[in-house]
């Protein structure tokens, strides 16, 4: 799922989920998930207001590991995407979208024999 940062003033505070994305892939009886932020693993409580319409997940962890990605561009100005990848129950990803690409297919030409 694509999910966005999420910023309070100039700093990045977490990650904004989006009300559907919580429908879909939290399931209602989990106030703690895993997040795996690169070679790190952390737990993280969900609060009661994350399935009323406030869906943000943030902790001082989780800002720390997206202020050490230098995205190009502040906090505060446009939010960037990024992936929330489910990895097991109530365990996600988070990763810079395009971290792995999708291979390109070049394209083959078959020359056209002439008769």
């Amino acid at each position: 799922m694509v999910v966005k940062t999420y910023c309070e003033g100039r700093e990045f505070t977490g990650v904004e989920v989006g009300a559907g994305n919580v429908r879909r892939f939290f399931p209602r009886d989990a106030n703690v998930i895993e997040l795996h932020l690169d070679h790190l693993l952390i737990q993280l409580g969900l609060k009661p207001d994350f399935w009323q319409g406030h869906a943000q997940i943030c902790d001082p962890r989780l800002r720390a590991w997206l202020e050490s990605k230098n995205f190009h561009g502040q906090p505060g100005d446009a939010p960037i995407p990024l992936a929330l990848i489910p990895s097991g129950k109530n365990c996600f990803r988070l990763q810079p979208v395009g971290v792995h690409p999708r291979p390109r297919i070049k394209p083959t030409l078959n020359p056209i024999n002439p008769a």
